[in-house]
């Protein structure tokens, strides 16, 4: 069946067209940098990667989080939020979603150190020389997983990103029996599904939520960060997830299409409500660590959840913290704003790594478009600074030139601080974003 799907599309980045940020010359230097840095990150069958992980055994070419050795596995939500690059061909595409579908979990079990797999869930990443699903953060051991400082449950994130692959996939390929398909005797379509309903929501809403008796990581580029109560990041995963299904069961002239229509409707008129702080930006989470959130107010921007005054006051927020020097370095982006921090030992209230490193308020260039998208709508001059900031930082330590040079980097605070380098997220996110606000331009 070959298909056309508009109804995201439609939904989503619909409501502002901005001009374009970037020169062509620097767009370009974006593009070969992330094509060159994705060609890092490929782990092409049988590739021997280290004597510890071995060789790629997994029948295909996989693609981990970035170059070098600093995550040789592969990991499914930074594989999905690269896939808009459209630099992932359909053959590769098909053996990480087939992948992914099999290693999803078919029963609820609890793992040797105690955590709890619910049926349904999508492993955090995979190993590349046993395909073993390694459910939580924090190891690549099978029997290892499930301490409880990265969570009772596995991550809420990936079932969403499960989603957004099968979703991409026949979005590039037009091909939608793919949904029929049985993975280990379930159809496709089922199995995403199942996924979307494992994360928990609150009673009476579709808020995605968590407790201290039953925890889970809200998103993995913050698990070594604890929030609780409802939230915001993966409740706004959850609403583009609830698109993507619509569309898909629309393709197979499914009734519940309006069952998932309605629960995007449903998020996009409480996330603003729930979460909204007196800064305009949105917070993290009603419980532990309910701090302004500038990665999930970005998102939220970019996916078009907020209208009205609630997106001015987020993008005059993002401003404020953007002009007043709290959100960035060198073109990257912190997770909250330096006066948004709990105190002066940590940023987030509870978090396993010290402060202005890593995920406790170190600056990452993952979100640095959604953040541009979001200036654009009230100062197009500041958003466009911020862009060419991003990309004279990638110039000026591009790991092409050798030396010390890594960018671009997973993250890195004003201390001189770096971590893992050739980072895909760091570039792919953006140019995403970039390539959908230019195209937006030209429909102007």
């Amino acid at each position: 069946m070959i298909v056309s799907i508009t109804g995201v599309t439609e939904s989503l980045y619909g409501q502002h067209v901005t001009i374009p940020l970037l020169e062509a010359v620097e767009l370009q230097f974006l593009e070969d940098m992330t094509k060159d840095v994705l060609n890092e990150s490929r782990i092409l069958p049988h590739q021997f990667v280290s004597e510890t992980f071995g060789s790629n055994l997994s029948g295909g070419t996989l693609i981990r989080p970035g170059g070098k050795n600093a995550y040789p596995s592969f990991w499914i939500r930074d594989y999905a939020m690269s896939l808009e690059t459209g630099m992932v061909t359909d053959e590769e595409q098909l053996h990480m979603l087939t992948l992914t579908a099999t290693t999803q979990s078919d029963r609820t079990w609890i793992t040797k150190a105690g955590g709890l797999v619910p049926f349904g869930a999508i492993a955090d990443h995979i190993r590349i020389d046993t395909s073993e699903p390694i459910y939580y953060p924090g190891t690549y051991s099978f029997d290892a997983q499930g301490t409880p400082e990265w969570g009772v449950t596995p991550p809420y994130c990936d079932q969403y990103f499960f989603i957004h692959m099968a979703y991409h996939y026949v979005l590039s390929t037009g091909n939608a029996e793919i949904l029929r398909r049985r993975f280990n005797g379930i159809p496709l379509i089922d199995r995403l599904r199942v996924a979307f309903a494992v994360p928990p929501a609150l009673a009476g809403t579709e808020l995605v939520h968590t407790t201290e008796q039953i925890r889970g990581v809200d998103f993995g580029f913050r698990d070594a960060v604890t929030l609780t109560g409802s939230l915001s990041f993966p409740s706004i995963l959850k609403y583009r997830a609830a698109l993507e299904l619509a569309d898909l069961f629309r393709l197979l002239e499914s009734t519940e299409t309006a069952q998932y229509s309605a629960i995007a409707d449903a998020l996009k008129e409480d996330i603003p409500r729930i979460f909204q702080h007196s800064s305009g930006l949105l917070l993290a989470s009603t419980g532990k660590s309910s701090q302004p959130d500038v990665w999930a107010t970005a998102l939220a921007i970019y996916f078009g959840i907020l209208a009205g005054e609630d997106l001015r006051n987020a993008c005059a927020g993002l401003l404020y913290g953007y002009e007043s020097g709290y959100l960035s370095y060198k073109g990257n982006i912190r997770h909250l704003l330096t006066i948004h921090d709990h105190n002066d030992s940590t940023a987030w209230e509870v978090s396993m790594v010290p402060k202005n490193n890593y995920q406790n308020g170190a600056y990452w260039g993952t979100p640095t478009g959604w953040v541009c998208f979001a200036l654009s709508h009230i100062d197009s001059s500041a958003a466009k600074k911020l862009a060419k900031e991003y990309i004279a930082h990638l110039i000026e330590a591009d790991f092409r030139k050798g030396g010390g040079n890594g960018a671009p980097y997973e993250c890195l605070n004003m201390e001189g601080y770096t971590q893992n380098p050739i980072y895909l997220t760091s570039v792919s996110v953006p140019l995403i974003a970039f390539k959908k606000m230019l195209l937006l331009a030209d429909e102007k």
